[in-house]
């Protein structure tokens, strides 16, 4: 099993096990995107996990709610929110979607809410708020919407080489 000894090695071990799913499994070679779907698992399980709290958990605003508040935000931070909608999306979506489908069995008030439709929608809107000279953010974030599905497929293969791994 893996144990990490240095705090970098949890990232490495996200890292290469996102390499591995997205290259030799399902054929996408797409650094960019691979990276960030990468720093996505690091951030979310090792560095802040208070950012996904399991979808339907007391206190943990729907992604309905989430929305309607990035609305009211200036641009920066409306980029910030519809980034973090589509990362959350996309961790649950991929990582783990029987929390998400459990949301429809108990009638929590994301069970509504098609994640994976938010998620794009999300990563969408992000992409057009993001200012005009940072180009290579906007494609990104455009990929993430356009990719999401894949991407989706992508962290599901993650967690079974993770499930492999350990």
């Amino acid at each position: 099993m893996f144990a990490a000894r240095d705090p970098d090695d949890i990232d490495r071990f996200f890292r290469g096990l996102t390499e591995y799913a997205f290259h030799a499994r399902l054929g996408v070679v797409d650094p960019p995107l691979v990276d960030y779907v990468a720093l996505l698992l690091v951030r979310f399980l090792r560095h802040d996990p208070s950012a996904a709290p399991a979808p339907g958990a007391p206190g943990t605003p729907d992604v309905t709610t989430l929305f309607a508040a990035a609305r009211d935000h200036s641009p920066d931070e409306a980029l910030a929110e519809y980034r973090h909608i589509g990362d959350y999306t996309l961790f649950w979506s991929g990582l783990y979607p029987e929390a998400v489908e459990r949301l429809r069995r108990l009638g929590r008030a994301d069970h509504l809410v098609d994640f994976r439709a938010a998620g794009k929608q999300a990563y969408w809107i992000a992409s057009t708020l993001e200012p005009a000279d940072a180009g290579a953010e906007r494609l990104l974030f455009e990929r993430l919407s356009h990719d999401y599905d894949l991407c989706v497929e992508g962290l599901g293969e993650v967690r079974r080489a993770w499930n492999d791994a350990a």
